[in-house]
């Protein structure tokens, strides 16, 4: 059966308390755009953008013209195509604003690799930038038996058996970076999984950022889709109402760990 394609709730249709949730935390600075009554106009987005020369452009028939591939238009002319009252582009903008250092490593690894490939093919390296983008997210972890549980999918263990430690800062999403997650999480019903660059240590949220931007900018990381760690966030404690041991058995976003299935080791 065919998968169906996701349409975002509109705008007046949307209760603003579901911005609250924690998975907007990050981009909290820029609640206004997602809460008001209207849609930001573009001066409204590239006033909150910090990088020289990038600005939200709107993605109209004029900018098309120019034939040239979205990565390469941001890198070449930093024109970042924006289509205009559209929640995934409107998330984008706001992870731009708020994590730069992130979005323009991953812009710079695929220009290098369209240089490479071409504008019409794609390699893995390529697909594991774009999972990351879109689905992406950051999580800090301090205990290494933490994450030999997560490495195992037992699920049950690394959110209720544990949950103290999201609670108390041993494990926790330093930063969720993908817009498209962002965009799905306005419908509660779905049960989000997260595609996760980990980094272990005692780092904070921001220095856990750097490193990870670091790593994506000296192509270390995101070369296979198979790197990512896949956390469902319907799991983490106090995300999602419900959350006992049915929940854990049943929900489809709990899926076993694949035979063989490696992980890299964490940053």
């Amino acid at each position: 059966m065919a998968k169906r394609r996701f349409i975002a709730p509109s705008r007046s249709g949307l209760d603003p308390a579901c911005f609250a949730h924690p998975i907007f935390d990050g981009v909290s600075a820029y609640r206004a755009w997602f809460t008001a009554p209207a849609w930001p106009a573009p001066d409204d987005l590239n006033a909150a953008m910090t990088v020289a020369d990038q600005y939200f452009a709107p993605q109209d028939q004029a900018l098309l013209d120019d034939g040239l591939h979205y990565e390469t238009r941001i890198a070449e002319r930093g024109a970042i195509a924006t289509r205009a009252e559209n929640w995934h582009d409107l998330f984008n903008a706001a992870i731009w604003c708020r994590y730069p250092s992130i979005k323009l490593a991953l812009n710079a690894q695929q220009l290098a690799h369209i240089a490479v490939m071409g504008a019409s093919q794609r390699n893995r390296a390529q697909y594991a930038l774009t999972q990351f983008d879109e689905a992406g997210a950051i999580v800090r972890v301090r205990d290494p038996q933490l994450l030999e549980v997560w490495n195992r999918h037992d699920w049950p263990a690394l959110f209720h058996a544990h949950a103290d430690a999201w609670r108390d800062g041993d494990i926790r999403i330093a930063a969720v970076i993908g817009h498209a997650l962002l965009e799905h999480a306005l419908v509660p019903e779905l049960f989000l999984v997260g595609k996760c660059l980990v980094v272990q240590g005692d780092g904070d949220d921001e220095a856990c950022v750097a490193q990870a931007a670091c790593a994506i900018a000296e192509g270390n990381v995101l070369n296979d889709p198979l790197e990512l760690r896949p956390l469902p966030m319907a799991g983490i404690p106090d995300w999602y109402p419900g959350q006992d041991a049915r929940f854990f058995a049943e929900a489809e976003c709990f899926q076993p760990v694949r035979a063989g299935r490696v992980y890299p080791s964490p940053l």
